[in-house]
């Protein structure tokens, strides 16, 4: 009801910076006071939300009043994209913790059911790899191209990424075989 009724005044304020123009600005006033009548997972017409925007970004400030104002880190896109996705896939390692820290959904997949790992994967950033692992993403998901961020790391031939990632996978996979033994 809350979020109807600051959509509803949303609409009546346009005199107003509107909350994606300030996240896009990173005008941290401008977007605190539009969140004082706007709900802060207003989506646009991509389907993004002000968080997704931010992150995208690289607006530290932004992600963090959206954050606090209690923006979810788990919404998507109309692709399935989420606010870590989007920080992942442009590498953006303070963004992707503090959305980690948030509660973001490490494994939560998209509409190619590509997750953040994936992105980080592709793109070869090997401290992403090591975050999003350290917060127990999983190495062997696949795509709906039957593809995982192992699979990615040999096709950018990043020897770095395929090594922390085997290493994860195999990793799972004896714990996985430790708790059926016993």
């Amino acid at each position: 009801m809350e979020r109807v009724i600051r959509q509803f005044i949303y609409h009546f304020n346009k005199n107003r910076m509107d909350i994606f123009e300030a996240t896009r600005r990173n005008q941290i006033d401008e977007l605190v006071s539009a969140l004082k009548y706007t709900h802060p997972d207003i989506t646009d017409s991509r389907g993004c939300t002000p968080l997704i925007l931010a992150s995208y970004y690289n607006h530290k400030e932004a992600t963090a009043a959206l954050l606090t104002a209690k923006a979810d880190p788990n919404l998507q896109d109309r692709m399935g994209n989420t606010a870590l996705m989007g920080a992942c896939f442009k590498g953006y390692q303070e963004i992707a913790e503090m959305l980690l820290n948030a509660g973001a959904l490490v494994d939560k997949q998209n509409g190619n059911r590509a997750t953040a790992l994936s992105f980080a994967s592709t793109f070869g950033n090997t401290n992403m790899v090591e975050l999003l692992l350290a917060h127990g993403a999983n190495p062997m998901l696949k795509d709906k191209f039957g593809k995982n961020p192992i699979d990615c790391a040999v096709v950018q031939e990043n020897e770095v990424c395929y090594e922390l990632l085997a290493a994860a996978a195999n990793n799972m996979l004896s714990a996985k075989n430790n708790r059926l033994a016993i």
